[in-house]
């Protein structure tokens, strides 16, 4: 499933964000790819272990803590230290999938990448091209979303990033190991606490129907996740 998270960055914190990743020194994003990535993959990046990096993941790592729709859409178990890659005019990432296992350089820290995550980091009206283009089960999906908002997609998808033809586009990036695996699981847990939270808000929480529809949702998560 895909879904947007709209302003998971406030102003400030997206401010703070840009001033951090700005100032600092960028490299070839292939310094990350796989063999498959490298060969469709031109952009720049901020080395994962830099300071700047790690600050700035800081922030969007406590953004997502704080986001209920992050954690009731992903059920998260791990989170990648987010990375964050720029793409300049001529610059795209050609059809791929997502490595399974990502392995942080340098640490034992590894997760298998159920959903990976775009946050995007730019107005969409200072750069042309740079979508992110996701294919499904239902053809391709063409995302570009406001800056501080960020896409949630599975990890298994081909996708691709197609050139920017005009400014920068500038985003963070990471991947997200699930509670619950499966993908279909994870769409009807979401759908399930969606309509809980709706029906809670019209009756109230002690409601019997409420107490009984979390219920469903709570075994369905004890049966499905591996936490």
């Amino acid at each position: 499933m895909l879904i947007a998270i709209p302003d998971l960055l406030s102003s400030d914190q997206l401010g703070e964000v840009r001033g951090i990743i700005d100032a600092a020194d960028w490299i070839d994003g292939n310094a990350t790819s796989g063999a498959q990535s490298a060969l469709a993959k031109r952009n720049e990046q901020l080395p994962e272990t830099s300071d700047a990096a790690q600050r700035a993941g800081s922030i969007v790592l406590d953004a997502l803590a704080a986001s209920p729709l992050f954690v009731a859409a992903a059920l998260p178990l791990k989170v990648f230290p987010p990375l964050f890659n720029r793409y300049g005019e001529g610059q795209g990432f050609g059809t791929h999938v997502d490595n399974a296992i990502r392995i942080r350089r340098g640490s034992d820290f590894r997760i298998r990448s159920d959903l990976s995550a775009t946050l995007f980091l730019a107005d969409p009206d200072s750069y042309d091209g740079g979508d992110l283009v996701i294919e499904g089960q239902f053809g391709e999906q063409q995302v570009k979303l406001p800056a501080g908002h960020m896409i949630l997609y599975p990890a298994s998808s081909l996708h691709h990033v197609t050139p920017v033809t005009r400014g920068t586009r500038v985003a963070s990036f990471f991947w997200i190991q699930s509670m619950v695996r499966d993908d279909g699981a994870r769409r009807i847990l979401f759908d399930l606490d969606s309509a809980v939270q709706s029906v809670a808000g019209d009756r109230g929480q002690g409601d019997a129907a409420v107490v009984q529809l979390t219920g469903v949702y709570h075994n369905l998560l004890r049966r499905w996740a591996d936490a």
